[in-house]
């Protein structure tokens, strides 16, 4: 559970009722794709009981769930089939089909093969922590992320988000940290970086298993290689990687978090992962920003107008986005 986190900012004067959000959700469950369906979405149940709730409320934190199937369709099995339809044309005809008439084709053969095509599943976790007012996705995909916020905001009257923002850029004091080797009150810094270089050369030098309070790293930065990827740990508790983007990824719960918790976190099922998994990150989250110089000019804590999840956010994600679906 929230082993990646892009953080949205909730506009402060948005308030609900976790029975009003359990409702609105209600009103796009998960569906497995039909015979012809290339693409599914909906929310399903958290604790993966059926007929559940779609909203789940532990210790005052909203854990939701976002589900999506795709069926798989390899581009070369669908080009076969619109040639072999193309070749019966001529054939027939004596003539090659047109470019207006290849589109059709292609579209003919993909409603031909998606009955017969495996489907993939994932799902992303979401947190809503309504006293703090943040929105926090378990997903590495900016463009997945704008999808499910996008869906929030059209289900969920009067909900504003914006992406948090800091006053002193991640790759500023990334940077920062590794030079002067001074990392923010309560981090450390681990054994893993990338450091990529600003101009057209594109250089890139990654750190993985290695120490980085050494004169090689400070001469990268020096030599105008700026940050894009720094392994931090917060309090002995919480290790993660810390993106330019200020996306958390690798997120890990150390030993001493679970002290105390008998056998172990999974022990107590879904109550325990979801207390665990909140408690810990609405401590962390603040102390990032504060690492980072406090919220920007257009986090939404500070009074600046809110701002909803852009348009073109439920559009389908890029191809190359990574932890395919989610």
């Amino acid at each position: 559970m929230f082993k990646n986190m892009i953080v949205y900012r909730i506009a402060p004067e948005w308030q609900a009722e976790l029975t009003q959000v359990d409702e609105a959700l209600a009103k796009l469950p998960f569906a497995e794709c039909g015979a012809t369906q290339e693409k599914s979405i909906g929310w399903v149940p958290p604790r993966g009981e059926a007929h559940g709730p779609m909203a789940e409320s532990v210790g005052g934190h909203w854990v939701l769930r976002f589900m999506v199937e795709t069926k798989v369709l390899p581009g070369s099995v669908l080009a076969r089939k619109v040639k072999d339809k193309a070749a019966r044309i001529e054939q027939e005809t004596g003539r090659k089909p047109g470019k207006k008439e290849s589109k059709e084709l292609k579209e003919e053969a993909k409603l031909d093969l998606l009955p017969m095509a495996f489907t993939k599943q994932g799902s992303m976790w979401v947190w809503i922590d309504p006293k703090a007012h943040f929105l926090v996705l378990d997903t590495s995909s900016q463009g997945r992320a704008d999808e499910v916020t996008s869906l929030l905001v059209e289900a969920l009257p009067g909900l504003s988000v914006s992406l948090l923002d800091t006053q002193t850029s991640p790759q500023a004091a990334m940077s920062h940290w590794l030079k002067e080797q001074e990392p923010p009150a309560g981090f450390s810094v681990d054994r893993e970086c990338e450091l990529k270089s600003a101009d057209e050369t594109k250089a890139v030098v990654r750190y993985s298993r290695h120490p980085l309070d050494i004169e090689e790293v400070q001469a990268h930065i020096d030599a105008g290689k700026l940050p894009t990827k720094l392994a931090l740990t917060w309090n002995d508790r919480v290790s993660f990687l810390l993106t330019e983007g200020l996306q958390l990824k690798k997120v890990s719960f150390l030993d001493t978090v679970f002290e105390g918790q008998g056998a172990g976190k999974d022990d107590g099922g879904f109550d325990t992962d979801v207390a665990i998994a909140t408690g810990e990150l609405s401590q962390l989250i603040p102390d990032l920003i504060e690492a980072l110089g406090g919220e920007g000019r257009t986090g939404l804590g500070d009074g600046a107008p809110a701002a909803a999840a852009p348009a073109s956010a439920t559009a389908a994600p890029a191809a190359g986005d990574d932890d395919a679906p989610f």
